[in-house]
């Protein structure tokens, strides 16, 4: 009976040691890969890397991660020489599979990701002096209310929808002020403000845009893929 008693003190004591090692073994990989998502381009703040399941240890000697999330803030979508600034961005990666060496993931069997804009970082990326900011609800479907900066119109709010085409973040006027059908160009120079589409290459893994959700604070981009590569 003693000896079963200190059989059972020594498992519990190796138990708890490999528990402390697998738990320092994860923050460590937590750690380097939140140092790797920052040192990527428009990346500005300290990301978030959580690696989920346990044994860790166990999940690296077979190349394969149960799941691993990232959070980021403030990340830096560049196109047509205009930066949109996502203002969160948090990815789920399911079923990842490390490359030989272990040092990054190689493929997620799945992903998704959502992505924070505010009406403040979609104005900034419009630039020209037009704002951008909630229009309320139409018909049941909620609206961007669209200010351009040009003169005589300047007093016209233009109403507009969000949408997603590709990997593009879509935002268009759905109807033009009535003056502008009497004025030569007016609708051209109208459009040149209120009609913008911003690439977001930004996303891991290069995830494909699914829908967008407009509320009263920003939008809401959410994107997901299947065997979905991953580099770097």
């Amino acid at each position: 009976m003693r000896a079963l008693k200190v059989l059972l003190v020594l498992v519990v004591i190796f138990g708890g040691l490999f528990v402390a090692a697998d738990r320092l073994a994860v923050n460590f990989a937590e750690d380097k890969a939140a140092e790797k998502l920052r040192s990527l381009g428009g990346v500005t703040s300290s990301p978030t890397v959580s690696i989920k399941g346990f044994p860790f240890l166990t999940q690296v000697a077979g190349r394969n991660l149960d799941e691993v999330d990232a959070d980021l803030d403030h990340v830096a979508a560049r196109s047509e020489g205009r930066t949109l600034t996502l203002k969160h961005l948090s990815a789920q990666f399911h079923d990842v599979a490390l490359t030989s060496d272990y040092t990054s993931i190689e493929s997620a069997a799945s992903a998704t990701a959502t992505a924070e804009i505010s009406y403040a970082d979609m104005t900034n990326a419009a630039g020209g002096g037009v704002k951008i900011s909630y229009g309320g609800e139409k018909d049941g479907r909620p609206q961007v209310k669209i200010s351009p900066n040009i003169p005589l119109l300047s007093s016209f709010d233009v109403t507009g929808s969000i949408s997603v085409h590709g990997n593009t973040v879509q935002v268009r006027a759905d109807s033009l002020p009535e003056m502008c059908r009497v004025l030569p160009g007016c609708e051209r120079k109208v459009r040149a403000q209120t009609d913008h589409g911003w690439k977001l290459d930004q996303l891991p893994g290069n995830l494909k845009l699914e829908k967008v959700t407009t509320t009263a604070q920003g939008i809401t981009v959410t994107a997901s893929g299947s065997n979905v590569k991953i580099t770097g």
